[in-house]
Formats: structure tokens, C-alpha cells, sequence
């Protein structure tokens, strides 16, 4: 069974930083390309980012692009967003799931719901 947590997050002042980490039970993350999503209140789910077979980033939203880079630690499992001036419209609740160079999120996941409960990210004006 799949199982995973997102971590990492909480209340931060307009242009500060934090680092998010993702961990899983049940996938193998070296297996896809992960990425991560992020979901406000009252608003539909987007792709933040997508990291490659590189280990690193590779597709970003526009709105996070030169701000938020992405990054995996091969072999261990692990996944981390570090995310660079943060704005308020950056607050979501921020989770990790295969995705694709389009941002969509991949490997059937929502079929199955492996969605971890998230992590909340605040940012203060």
C-alpha cells in the first residue's frame, strides 16, 4: 500500500523560505517523475513543479518559476521543494505525486487516492 507525508511546512513572512520534504512507503520514487502540487481554499488543485530523471526541476507553473526549485535524493526515497520569496498567493496546502512535463499528476494516482494529507504553507503580508 502507498503511503506518504509531506512535511515541512508553515506560517512565513512575505519573502522568506521553506524547505518542504516528501518521503513514501509503497512507490518507489525514482521510478517516476515527481512533483509537486499545491491546493488553496476554493481553488482546484495546480502543479508547482515537476522534477526529472535529473534529480532536479525541469517544469515549473509560471508562478513559481525562479522562485521554487525542486529536487530528489535518489536511492533514499526522499523529495524536497525549496521554496525562494515566498508571496501570499503562495499559501496552499502542498503535496507531492508523480507527475508529467505537463504538470498533471501521473500513475493513476487520483484513481487510486495516494494523496498524503499535505502540508500547509502561510505566508504573511
Amino acid at each position: 500500500q502507498v503511503q506518504v507525508v509531506e512535511s515541512g511546512g508553515g506560517l512565513v513572512q512575505a519573502g522568506g523560505s521553506l524547505r518542504l520534504s516528501c518521503t513514501a512507503s509503497g512507490l518507489t520514487f525514482d521510478d517516476y517523475l515527481m512533483g509537486w502540487f499545491r491546493q488553496a481554499p476554493g481553488k482546484e488543485r495546480e502543479g508547482v513543479l515537476c522534477i526529472g530523471w535529473s534529480g532536479t526541476s525541469e517544469y515549473y507553473s509560471s508562478s513559481v518559476k525562479g522562485r521554487f526549485t525542486g529536487s530528489r535524493e535518489k536511492g533514499k526515497n526522499t523529495l524536497y521543494l525549496q521554496m525562494n520569496s515566498l508571496k501570499p498567493e503562495d499559501t496552499a496546502m502542498y503535496f507531492c505525486a508523480p507527475c508529467t512535463p505537463r504538470l498533471r499528476v501521473g500513475a493513476n494516482w487520483d484513481r487510486n487516492n495516494y494523496w498524503g494529507p499535505g502540508t500547509q504553507v502561510t505566508v504573511s503580508s
